[in-house]
């Protein structure tokens, strides 16, 4: 009788410890992240599978018990694709929620304008948008990272691929935000270094509906083949207007071609199209051996399940911008200087959706042309060219 009283005692001990265990991690104080992001406006097919990815991660990982028992919190600002609300989703973050991190924003423009507020509170932002003047000079984006490709690695990318074809002309169209602008000026200074001549520069705005008389001047100049460096509308409307044309030149489109969607909208006219894309898009067709495949594998897997759609290449930047931050953050605590630090030194041979990550104190981009496949379509979808 009393060895049943000793193991009854010995039983309810246990229990009571585990309950005031799994109590005291979930009563640890959250950490807090933030994300701005373009939910909506002209932005939001960035912005949607950004959001979606963020979500994602974050019930993932808190259903697994938080990071080191601390559940984490992430705070989703929407910039509504606007820099002056990107502004202040950046002051309310850091002001009034207090977060660790920011991810995001999801334009090079929205991240250009919060870049002084972050600096000025000493709070790490990861953003998701190209444009190398993001982070660069690194001197001056002491806390400032971003995950996606820099735009002069994809013009690099492009360029090598034209010179093995023998493509020496080239006409360039751009859109007038700081996106295309950002591309438009790598693609004319980095010509001269592969031997190419860049014989027309058209541009187009944010809302332009037909480019026809732009791309109809590209053929006139002698142009043996048309990049257009856009994201969003311009690249179909671009995609069109070429294939209606016949030209029988070929339409390179910069890395912001990476999403379904415009196959989709562009229809039959996307056959052919080439663009330096990241491994995402195929990851189906990359060697099982290669480094990224069992991290693309399960993103992408994860993601469709969820959300019945393809994450495409702007949810795999914020993917990597977020877990980043959250290996950070079980390293080192909920010390915005140690995580700043963590990324910039221990980021390195690190797999992510957007290529093999190197960060230093020289790039905080930590990708180069080789986190690029060169991709064309062919029947409607991704095929990566030998």
């Amino acid at each position: 009788m009393k060895n049943l009283v000793k193991a009854f005692l010995l039983i309810i001990t246990i229990v009571t410890a585990l309950i005031f265990t799994q109590k005291d991690s979930y009563c640890k104080e959250p950490y807090k992240i933030g994300a701005i992001l373009s939910v909506t406006g002209a932005a939001s097919f960035l912005g949607e599978p950004e959001k979606n990815t963020v979500l994602m991660l974050a019930e993932q990982i808190n259903k697994t018990g938080g990071i080191n028992g601390h559940p984490l919190e992430v705070i989703i600002e929407d910039s509504k694709s606007d820099e002056t609300q990107a502004v202040l989703a950046a002051k309310k973050l850091i002001e009034k929620d207090k977060v660790l991190a920011i991810i995001g924003p999801s334009t090079t423009g929205e991240s250009m304008a919060i870049i002084p507020i972050m600096t000025q509170a000493k709070t790490p932002l990861v953003s998701v948008a190209a444009g190398a003047s993001i982070t660069q000079p690194v001197q001056e984006r002491y806390w400032i990272f971003k995950t996606a490709q820099y735009d002069t690695s994809a013009v690099e990318a492009i360029y090598n691929h034209m010179k093995n074809k023998g493509i020496k002309k080239v006409g360039i169209i751009s859109i007038t935000t700081a996106f295309g602008d950002a591309g438009r000026k790598a693609l004319i200074e980095m010509a001269p270094k592969f031997g190419i001549t860049v014989v027309a520069d058209e541009r187009y705005g944010p809302k332009d509906t037909d480019m026809t008389t732009q791309i109809v001047k590209i053929k006139s100049a002698g142009a043996q083949a048309i990049i257009n460096w856009s994201v969003g509308p311009g690249q179909v409307i671009v995609t069109k207007n070429w294939h209606a044309l016949k030209l029988a030149i070929p339409l390179y489109q910069s890395h912001g071609w990476g999403s379904k969607k415009n196959l989709e909208l562009a229809g039959k006219a996307a056959e052919g199209v080439i663009a330096p894309l990241g491994r995402l898009v195929v990851w189906d067709k990359i060697p099982d051996k290669h480094p990224q495949k069992p991290i693309l594998k399960k993103y992408v897997s994860d993601y469709e399940s969820k959300y019945k759609s393809e994450p495409g290449t702007f949810g795999g930047h914020a993917y990597d911008a977020f877990m980043m931050v959250v290996e950070a953050l079980k390293k080192v605590g909920p010390d915005k200087k140690k995580i700043r630090d963590y990324i910039e030194t221990n980021i390195k041979n690190w797999p992510g959706t957007g290529g093999i990550f190197n960060m230093s104190s020289k790039d905080h981009c930590g990708l180069d042309m080789k986190a690029f496949e060169m991709v064309i379509v062919k029947n409607g979808d991704w095929e990566i060219l030998k």
